[in-house]
C-alpha cells in the first residue's frame, strides 16, 4: 500500500466520522448539548482564528509550550546522559527519583501557582516537570543500551571521554531521545494547557476553561481540535529533524538487510 492509498484511507475515515457526527446531530441521535455538530465548531474556530486577539491566546500557550518543552528537555537529556553514565549515582539517587515522579502533576500546578504567581512561569514550570521525566529516562536508558563491545573497540582506538559521549554515547541514544521528544511535546502542551485552566488571563486553556464556565461545549470543542492541530504540527517539524539527524536508520518502507 502506497503513501497516496494511505493518505486516502486516513481522509475516508475522518469524513465517516464528520459525516456520522453531522448527520447524528441533525436527525437527533446525538445531543448537540454534549457533542455540538462538527458545523458549528467549524464556525467557532473560523470566527476565532478571524478574530486578531485569539493570536495573543495562541502566542501565550505557544510560549509556555516551547519554553517547558525546551527547559524539561535540556534538563532531562542532560540528567538521564550523567545518571547513565555513573551507575553509582543512579543508585543513591534512584528513591528519591522514583519519588518524585510519582507525584501526580496535576498536584503540583496550584503549589507553582503559589510559589510563581498566575503569569507565564507558572506554567512553564508545570510542562516543564512532564517533560522532564520523559527525557530523562529515556536518555538513561539509551546511554545504557549502547554496545559494551563497540565502546571496548573505541577505546582501544585511543578515544577519550568526550570522544565516547560523542562518536558512541550520543548517537546510539539518539534514537532513544528523539522518539522521547515526539512524545513529551504533548505532555508540553498539556502543562500549559492545565496551568492556564487552573488560573490565568489568556490563553486556549483559559479559552476552553471560559467556554465550560459559559456550558458552550462548542467553544470547548474548538479549543480541543485547535490544541490537537497545534500539536500535529510541532510533532511534523520534530518528525523532519528526526530524518535529517538520524540518517542512518532505514524509513518504514526500507527492509532491513537479513
Amino acid at each position: 500500500m502506497n503513501a497516496a492509498t494511505e493518505r486516502a484511507i486516513q481522509i475516508g475515515i475522518l469524513v465517516v466520522i464528520l459525516g456520522g457526527w453531522q448527520i447524528g446531530t441533525m436527525t437527533g441521535l446525538i445531543d448537540v448539548f454534549f457533542f455540538p455538530a462538527p458545523l458549528d465548531i467549524g464556525t467557532q474556530i473560523a470566527s476565532w482564528v478571524a478574530d486578531t486577539s485569539f493570536y495573543r491566546h495562541v502566542g501565550i500557550t505557544l510560549t509556555e509550550t516551547v519554553l517547558g518543552y525546551l527547559i524539561g528537555t535540556g534538563l532531562g537529556v542532560a540528567a538521564g546522559v550523567w545518571l547513565g553514565l555513573s551507575r553509582s549515582a543512579a543508585r543513591i539517587l534512584d528513591p528519591f527519583i522514583k519519588g518524585l515522579n510519582a507525584i501526580p502533576r496535576v498536584v503540583l500546578a496550584p503549589i507553582f501557582v503559589l510559589w510563581l504567581g498566575l503569569g507565564l512561569w507558572s506554567k512553564v514550570a508545570l510542562a516543564v516537570t512532564l517533560v522532564f521525566f520523559i527525557t530523562f529516562f529515556n536518555a538513561m536508558q539509551g546511554v545504557r543500551e549502547v554496545n559494551p563491545v563497540v565502546l571496548s573497540n573505541a577505546r582501544i582506538l585511543g578515544a577519550n571521554r568526550r570522544d565516547l559521549l560523542r562518536h558512541v554515547y550520543f548517537p546510539a541514544a539518539a534514537s532513544w531521545i528523539l522518539s522521547s521528544l515526539r512524545t513529551s511535546v504533548g505532555f508540553a502542551v498539556v502543562g500549559a494547557i492545565i496551568g492556564e485552566y487552573l488560573g490565568s488571563s489568556a490563553g486556549l486553556g483559559y479559552l476552553i476553561a471560559q467556554a465550560e464556565g459559559n456550558f458552550d461545549a462548542t467553544g470547548v470543542f474548538a479549543g480541543i481540535i485547535i490544541l490537537s492541530i497545534f500539536v500535529l504540527l510541532i510533532d511534523t517539524v520534530l518528525n523532519v529533524v528526526e530524518k535529517r539527524l538520524i540518517t542512518w536508520r532505514p524509513s518504514a518502507g526500507e527492509e532491513r538487510p537479513a
